[in-house]
């Protein structure tokens, strides 16, 4: 049977896996009313739109 002839250290070790655990970026798109960033299927936060209806009423300065 095959056996390891050293200790894996912590830091070798730690090397394979450290990209298992990435976070992914969220789905970003612009809104068509500000051309703001929002995330996609949720309502926009600088003017309150979703999908062409107005959602949450926003104060403007």
């Amino acid at each position: 049977m095959a056996v390891p002839k050293r200790k894996t250290s912590k830091a070798r070790r730690d090397k394979r896996r450290n990209s298992h655990w990435k976070l992914s970026l969220p789905g970003m798109a612009k809104c068509p009313k500000c051309g703001e960033m929002k995330l996609s299927h949720r309502m926009c936060k600088a003017c309150g739109y979703y999908n062409g209806r107005e959602v949450v009423k926003t104060q403007e300065a």
